[in-house]
C-alpha cells in the first residue's frame, strides 16, 4: 500500500503539475517584477522632468534682444518697438520654455506640478494689462481715435482661459496673440504705414502704471496673509469723532489656506518676472519722458525691487514660519520687494503727474 502510494506521488502526470504550477508562479513574479520596475523608472523619470521643467526662465537682456529681432526681420528701430518686441518675448517665453505651456497639462509630469502653473499665470497677467494697455493707451493719439485692428485682436486672446486643453487649447490663443502683436510691430517699423503708431507719453505709461500698481499691491497682501491678518472692515459708518463712534470697523482674520502659500508665491515671482522686463523696455522707449520728469532712477530703483524678488530659492519648500519665529516665512520675505516696488510705483506716477 505505501509502496502505491509512493509511485502515485512520482507518476509523470503530478511531476508535471506541480512543475506547471511553479512556473506559473514563477512567471507571475517576473511580470510583476518586472511591471514594478517600470513604474519605478517611469516615477524616476518623471519626477526628473518635472524637477527640470520647474526651473524658472532667466532674465532677457531687453534692449539686446529687441534690436537682434529688428535686424532678424529687417526692420527699422522705432520708438514703442522694444517695450512690443519684449512683450511678444515675455508672451512667447510662456510657450516656449522647457517643458512649454504648464497650465492645462493633462498627462503627468505636468498635471502635478503647480509651482510652474502659478509662475506662468502670474507673468500671463502682466502680459494682459500690458496689452490693453497697448490697445487702449499706447497706440491712440487720444480718447476718441480708433483703436488699431490687430491690437484689438492681440487683447482678447492673451485673456482667453489659460488651463484650456482644446477646442481650443490655450496655447493656439496665445500665439495668435504673438503675432497680431508682430503684425502691429511690421507696421508700426515700416515708415510707408501710417496707421500703426506708438504714443510714448507720459499719462500713457501712468495709466498703465496705475494697473502695475493695483496688481503689486494685491499680491503684496495675500503675500502678508501667509501669517494671518486682523483686517478692519469699512462697512460701518464712522462719526468725526473716533471716541464716540467706537471701534473703526468690525474685523476679520485673513489667513491664505495652507496649500495655497506656495501658489500665491510662485505667481508673485511669475509677475515680478515679466514686469521688471517690460519696465526695462519702459526705460528705452519713455527714455526722454522719463528724463525730462527726473523719474530715470526711479524706474531703475523698481525694476532692482521686483529682480530681487526673483532671487534663487534655496529651500526646498517655501517656509511659513512666523514672522519673529524660528524658521522663515518666504511670503514674508517676496510681500516686502513687492511692497517696495509698489511703492516705488506710486512714486513714479507722482512724478509723471507733475507738469
Amino acid at each position: 500500500m505505501l509502496d502505491w502510494k509512493n509511485r502515485a506521488a512520482s507518476s509523470p502526470d503530478g511531476t508535471d503539475k506541480t512543475a506547471k504550477l511553479g512556473r506559473e508562479r514563477s512567471s507571475s513574479s517576473l511580470i510583476g517584477r518586472a511591471l514594478g520596475g517600470l513604474l519605478g523608472v517611469y516615477l524616476l523619470v518623471t519626477l526628473v522632468v518635472g524637477w527640470y521643467w520647474s526651473q524658472e526662465p532667466g532674465a532677457f537682456q531687453v534692449q539686446q534682444h529687441a534690436q537682434a529681432a529688428a535686424q532678424q526681420a529687417q526692420r527699422q528701430m522705432v520708438t514703442g518697438y522694444t517695450t512690443v518686441e519684449t512683450l511678444k518675448q515675455v508672451a512667447s517665453t510662456l510657450l516656449d520654455k522647457p517643458g512649454g505651456y504648464l497650465s492645462n497639462d493633462l498627462a503627468p509630469p505636468g498635471l502635478w506640478l503647480d509651482n510652474m502653473p502659478n509662475w506662468e499665470y502670474g507673468a500671463l497677467v502682466q502680459v494682459r494689462d500690458f496689452a490693453r494697455a497697448l490697445r487702449k493707451d499706447f497706440s491712440r493719439s487720444q480718447s476718441q481715435s480708433t483703436e488699431d485692428p490687430d491690437l484689438a485682436k492681440a487683447e482678447p486672446r492673451f485673456h482667453f482661459d489659460h488651463k484650456s486643453w482644446a477646442l481650443p487649447a490655450s496655447e493656439s490663443e496665445y500665439r495668435e496673440g504673438i503675432k497680431s502683436l508682430d503684425r502691429y510691430l511690421a507696421r508700426l517699423a515700416d515708415p510707408g504705414q501710417k496707421n500703426a503708431q506708438f504714443y510714448a507719453r507720459a499719462d500713457n505709461l501712468n495709466n498703465w502704471l496705475g494697473d502695475a500698481g493695483t496688481r503689486l499691491g494685491s499680491l503684496s497682501q495675500r503675500l502678508s496673509a501667509s501669517v494671518g491678518q486682523v483686517r478692519l472692515s469699512d462697512n460701518q459708518q464712522v462719526g468725526n469723532d473716533a471716541a464716540e463712534s467706537g471701534l473703526v470697523g468690525e474685523g476679520g482674520v485673513y489667513e491664505t489656506p495652507w496649500l495655497q502659500i506656495d501658489n500665491v508665491f510662485y505667481e508673485a515671482r511669475g509677475q515680478a518676472w515679466a514686469l521688471a522686463h517690460l519696465l526695462r523696455a519702459v526705460e528705452v522707449d519713455f527714455a526722454d519722458v522719463l528724463a525730462k520728469k527726473n523719474a530715470t532712477v526711479s524706474v531703475r530703483q523698481i525694476i532692482r525691487e521686483l529682480e530681487a524678488a526673483q532671487a534663487t530659492l534655496w529651500s526646498p519648500m517655501i517656509l511659513n514660519g512666523s514672522g519673529y519665529g524660528i524658521l522663515a516665512n518666504h511670503s514674508l520675505v517676496m510681500a516686502n520687494y513687492i511692497s517696495r516696488a509698489n511703492a516705488g510705483i506710486i512714486d513714479l506716477r507722482q512724478l509723471l503727474s507733475q507738469g
